[in-house]
């Protein structure tokens, strides 16, 4: 008698996040040899931080593709993400391609294996703003994919809801939890028992000093120009209004964040730009900070997880979750709101307590081992 086929499955991403919520799965299908023949494959639309998290969880790649240009536009990722998946999938011909969240990696490559007729799996699918151009252009990103996929793999049953409301069958939809926990699990238990060597610049004296540190990080492509300039003026007022608190800003790469940031922050003594850190030296930071302020979707959810309220600088979220457990709060770009809920957090203990301690809706810590379950049962 044959023996049971073993499945090659491609996971494709290009970015930090991506690469920390497909890390989990990755490891998991390795545990299963006789099922699945897991590769990796890289477009690393984000090269730097994309290496941070391979080194972290040890991940080689199969096929590095290697795009990201100077000064590319989204039409330059989207054309050339296509093209070079059309000549990998004709060499490989995977069974299955895995893709997470809502980069223009994960669009393009969805829509490459739609081209190549490879079925698709989407990690974290259905988040919605119901937003065209907000974020832009994750919203459209993540709704495209959804028209392409295969396997709807949903962090919540709000997420199922939304694919649902779009026609998705719900055969195609399978609510697991989201791989971000599954891998906050795995490095927050690494650096808690052993402290990670420190990048550089990395302020470790003032984490463990005992002084409260707020940690701030801001990306989005929809608050670049007058939103990072409301930013940093709240950051400056709260600076002055709490000299005894720290405020840690890793700065991301784009010179969209970098020329408003390193021109409004820089000179303060309690203000500390850095630059971006590994994810190890992250989750450690995370774990030791009084709370965040950020305009990222990830930590929406992995704070909550550590205790850590989240104020977020955007004025919508596709983890409306959150919002409702009580783990985040919307604060937009208003540098008036940023400062008042940011205070409220810092004088208020009841305000903070009730905060910290809310359940994280986001998941268990068994997503990635529910996905590859789904899988084994769909590829018999």
């Amino acid at each position: 008698m044959a023996g049971k086929r073993v499945h090659t499955i491609a996971l494709i991403f290009g970015t930090r996040p991506e690469a920390i919520k497909l890390a989990p799965v990755f490891l998991e299908l390795v545990r299963r040899p006789d099922e699945f023949e897991p590769l990796l494959w890289l477009t690393a639309q984000h090269r730097q931080m994309l290496d941070q998290v391979m080194t972290a969880f040890d991940l080689r790649a199969n096929r590095d593709f290697n795009l990201m240009r100077p000064g590319q536009s989204i039409t330059d990722v989207t054309a050339e993400v296509v093209k070079a998946l059309e000549e990998a999938f004709a060499q490989e011909k995977p069974d299955v391609v895995l893709v997470q969240g809502d980069t223009t990696t994960v669009f393009t490559a969805a829509l490459a294996s739609f081209y190549a007729k490879i079925p698709v799996g989407h990690v974290e699918a259905g988040l919605r703003t119901l937003t065209k151009y907000s974020p832009f252009p994750e919203e459209m990103n993540r709704r495209l994919t959804s028209r392409l996929a295969d396997f709807h793999f949903a962090p919540t049953a709000w997420a199922k809801s939304n694919l649902l409301a779009e026609n998705v069958s719900e055969d195609q939809i399978w609510v697991t939890g989201n791989t971000v926990i599954d891998a906050l699990d795995i490095i927050v238990d690494q650096v808690r028992q052993n402290p990670p060597v420190l990048d550089e610049g990395f302020p470790s004296e003032i984490i463990t000093s005992g002084r409260r540190v707020v940690l701030i990080t801001g990306h989005r492509r929809e608050n670049f120009g007058a939103g990072f300039e409301s930013i940093c003026q709240a950051i400056v007022e709260l600076a002055d209004r709490y000299p005894e608190a720290e405020f840690v800003y890793p700065v991301h790469l784009n010179p969209n964040v970098r020329k408003p940031v390193f021109k409004l922050l820089k000179g303060y003594s309690n203000i500390r730009l850095i630059e971006p850190l590994g994810y190890k030296p992250f989750v450690w930071l995370m774990d030791r900070c009084y709370f965040l302020l950020s305009d990222s979707g990830g930590i929406q959810e992995e704070a909550p997880h550590l205790g850590k309220p989240v104020l977020v600088m955007r004025e919508t979220t596709e983890r409306p979750e959150a919002l409702e457990a009580g783990t985040a709060k919307l604060v937009g770009v208003d540098r008036p709101t940023i400062v008042r809920e940011a205070s409220r957090l810092m004088d208020d203990a009841g305000e903070y307590a009730k905060m910290s301690r809310a359940q994280n809706p986001f998941g268990d810590g068994r997503a990635a081992l529910r996905i590859v379950d789904v899988l084994a049962e769909q590829l018999k």
